[in-house]
């Protein structure tokens, strides 16, 4: 066999898409491979230089990162929650919230300064207001926002300054929803596939995620004859969340993948189980029953944080494979008539 017959059948020198198989040889290895047509070429691999990735994948602790998104909202949350309770004469319940919106705040801030390493870091993003930025404007929302649900909490606690405690309250619960939204702000704004994607309706996710979240909380806590508001923010938190969540994913295009694969899947099909199982506890059973009240609450605080932790994961996976990257980038330049940018 001389070197020519070689390199045109493909045993050296193959170039795939140029010497593949045409015709009745094309059909003739077809029939050999099985039944109906298959590609010629195989699927492309998208990789960089070296095998590394395209984008750095986050280096953000998922314990805390992940933990500073779901108690962020759970304090959001509780803060609109009890102002409301306050203004319509619910005490225990006013109280319950309020102290979830510290602690929550609190442990929120914990974990943002343990991914930073030092205290003095979140203080050097105090030096300077960036509208532009939403770490800035989160970091500036947090200073002013955490000092309002200790003095309302410190305040319904003690008995004193009543009128303080009041003011502190309602200006907490003006502060929550940015509080319990911005976080989906500030993960949509990073280069990351599927977080950025969902820049949209990331933020009504986040929204119902923490209505859940508080509501769950007060449900678990408060007595039953006081957590009507409570009831009804959960049935409508849950809503929102899941009728969000699948809007987003609908168009995310590509980048809707790593919610559907691995980890990520099991732990968002796991918070819409525990988020609808415990709405409809809550709307049905939890009024008359305090133990099914306690448990609504508790699945709605596990299905708000099981949201946040497989977001987290999806938008990692999708930073770590670069065809999330390089094919919404291709079939961008593709529309606009552009050079698409190499891969």
């Amino acid at each position: 066999m001389s070197e020519s017959d070689v390199t045109r059948d493909g045993v050296r020198g193959a170039r795939p898409g140029r010497d593949a198989l045409t015709g009745d040889r094309a059909g003739r290895r077809r029939r050999r491979r099985g039944r109906g047509e298959q590609a010629m070429v195989p699927d492309a691999e998208f990789s960089s230089y070296y095998g590394k990735p395209i984008l750095n994948k986050p280096t953000w602790k998922p314990l805390d990162i992940a933990g500073y998104l779901y108690l962020g909202g759970l304090a959001g949350g509780s803060s609109l929650l009890a102002a409301g309770a306050h203004a319509t004469g619910r005490p225990t319940l006013a109280r319950t919230a309020k102290l979830g919106a510290t602690g929550a705040i609190s442990l929120s801030l914990a974990a943002l300064v343990h991914d930073l390493g030092r205290p003095a870091r979140f203080l050097n993003m105090l030096r300077v207001f960036k509208p532009t930025s939403p770490m800035s404007v989160g970091s500036w929302l947090l200073a002013g926002y955490a000092p309002l649900t200790m003095a309302a909490a410190a305040a319904d606690v003690s008995g004193r300054y009543r009128l303080v405690g009041a003011a502190a309250t309602a200006s907490a619960a003006v502060l929550g929803p940015a509080v319990a939204t911005y976080t989906a702000v500030l993960i949509s704004d990073t280069a990351v596939p599927s977080w950025h994607e969902g820049y949209r309706q990331m933020p009504f996710v986040f929204a119902g995620s923490g209505a859940t979240a508080a509501a769950g909380l007060a449900l678990a806590c408060a007595p039953a004859r006081e957590t009507g508001p409570a009831r009804r923010m959960a049935v409508l938190g849950a809503a929102l969340e899941l009728g969000s969540l699948r809007m987003m994913k609908r168009h995310m295009g590509l980048a809707a993948e790593p919610f559907e694969k691995g980890r990520p899947h099991l732990l968002l099909r796991t918070a819409e189980a525990l988020t609808v199982g415990g709405a409809a506890l809550a709307a049905l059973g939890s009024a008359r029953s305090r133990p099914v009240a306690a448990v609504a609450g508790t699945a709605l605080l596990a299905g708000s944080a099981a949201l946040r932790f497989g977001i987290f994961q999806a938008g990692v996976a999708s930073a770590e494979d670069p065809k999330y990257t390089v094919v919404p980038q291709r079939e961008r330049a593709a529309e606009s008539g552009s050079t698409p940018p190499p891969s």
